[in-house]
């Protein structure tokens, strides 16, 4: 049968036994949660016969695994419940192949490059493969693609990193839009076409072109009529002299005087303070008791440092940095943008998570964290929301020796300036696909981690739009 259809079976069932009996039927299997048995109770005379129904409705999704899958009923007789029987069944659900893609952020900035990423998602029961490749009006733009083949099992995503380069520099004037288009293609099927933005600015802006021709064109005057204006200078000093009578030849040579004899070696030198001489002896000389510089521990390079430096880069865009406590190893370096942080199928649980944002006015985050005891076996939020602005670090967790494990966190940048999207790797799973918040609803979140208590995350990635 095709995922979300429906489709019976019979089920006939005869009392052998010598008494009027009851019994109730009970789908198990990997299939039950999508099996319906009418009627769930049936009551039969000794040697009579009876039938009951089930109704298979997989949905369309990735959980309803293409090809056989066993199903079985278990039937309990209510007067020898000993006598409980399981038959079982077959059900063969054919593929389905759905892919969906997302450019994140559609619209990105830049002088020499922009780095979009494309977020593909396997909406179907198989593993789907595919290639993607850039284009473009006028071939206006490079593209640096990778990888450019992924493989993607059914409900996962795939992240594609890509590098825009304009072919020409834009050195004076303003922003020009240059629109593309990145292509998942797969065998035998249509192109999937997912269109996007680069906005390529200008080197220098047009205003500054206009102000350094007019200073060349200054400089250059003021050089000309320089040159071309000499003072003539005299010296009035001889001519009162002339005027006085007084010769201005220089005067004749006359005889030198004897020369003064140098003095001798006996005469007293002149005596030179004990400090001038340690001076004069070699100038403090090595060894001589200076004092030590202190040694000045450098700035711990936290998400802030390494938003700080995107934002001075990319002053309009968006931008998100992160990093992970792992247990046993401390803090690692500051990811942004989509990179990974923390460590993957190592065994090793997050503690904390240290989160900074630019051009999102500020970021929410709130830890999820083990809570023993509690009646569905899953985790609970212990302390209230932490909030921070632009350029500031959030922190979420506790890095203290006795903490407990992160099982994920919530988070959202905030007051509707843009969307946070997620991707993280759980313990004992995989990676659990990209998820975000709704754009534009204010402090709406997204989850990233596991519930359960026996779980944690061991690493995650994120972006902003």
């Amino acid at each position: 049968m095709d995922p979300g259809g429906s489709t019976t079976v019979r089920l006939r069932l005869r009392n052998t036994g010598d008494v009027v009996d009851e019994y109730r039927f009970e789908a198990v299997g990997s299939l039950a949660p999508w099996t319906v048995v009418e009627p769930q109770l049936l009551r039969l005379y000794p040697g009579t016969t009876g039938s009951v129904d089930l109704t298979f409705a997989p949905p369309r999704t990735p959980d309803a695994t293409a090809g056989p899958n066993a199903y079985a009923v278990r039937i309990t007789p209510t007067e020898h419940p000993e006598a409980t029987t399981v038959p079982e069944g077959n059900l063969t659900i054919t593929p389905f192949t759905e892919v969906r893609a997302e450019l994140v952020p559609p619209t990105v900035k830049g002088r020499f490059r922009g780095r979009p990423k494309l977020a593909v998602d396997n909406l179907g029961n198989t593993k789907v493969t595919a290639s993607v490749s850039g284009s473009d009006n006028g071939d206006q733009l490079s593209y640096d693609i990778h990888p450019s083949n992924v493989q993607i099992e059914p409900g996962r995503a795939a992240f594609v990193k890509t590098t825009l380069k304009p072919q020409q520099i834009i050195w004076f004037g303003s922003k020009e839009s240059r629109p593309y288009t990145l292509a998942v293609q797969r065998s035998g099927v249509t192109p999937l076409d997912v269109e996007g933005t680069y906005i390529q600015r200008g080197f220098l802006p047009r205003w500054l072109a206009t102000f350094l021709g007019i200073f060349m064109a200054l400089a250059i005057t003021f050089v000309m009529l320089w040159i071309a204006y000499k003072p003539q200078v005299r010296s009035a000093a001889t001519e009162k002299l002339e005027q006085a009578g007084i010769s201005t030849l220089a005067p004749s040579p006359s005889l030198s005087p004897e020369a003064p004899k140098a003095p001798s070696s006996d005469a007293a030198a002149p005596s030179i303070p004990a400090a001038d001489e340690s001076k004069a002896a070699g100038g403090g000389g090595a060894g001589g008791g200076g004092s030590k510089k202190e040694e000045t521990k450098a700035p711990e390079k936290t998400a802030a440092t390494a938003v700080k430096k995107l934002a001075a880069q990319d002053p309009g865009g968006r931008h998100i940095c992160y990093r992970a406590f792992v247990s046993g190893k401390g803090w690692t370096d500051a990811a942004c943008d989509g990179q990974t942080a923390g460590t993957v199928g190592q065994e090793t649980p997050l503690k904390a998570v240290n989160i900074a944002v630019s051009g999102t006015k500020g970021t929410t985050s709130r830890a999820y964290v083990p809570n023993p005891g509690s009646a569905d076996d899953e985790g609970h939020y212990p302390d209230p929301f932490s909030n921070a602005a632009d350029g500031i670090d959030n922190y979420v967790g506790s890095t203290k020796k006795d903490a407990p494990n992160l099982l994920g966190f919530s988070i959202s940048v905030d007051g509707g300036a843009g969307n946070v999207c997620q991707n993280a790797h759980v313990h004992v799973d995989a990676w659990l696909g990209l998820q975000c918040d709704e754009p534009g609803a204010g402090y709406a979140f997204t989850y990233a981690g596991a519930h359960k208590n026996d779980s944690w995350i061991e690493a995650f990635q994120l972006t902003v739009a």
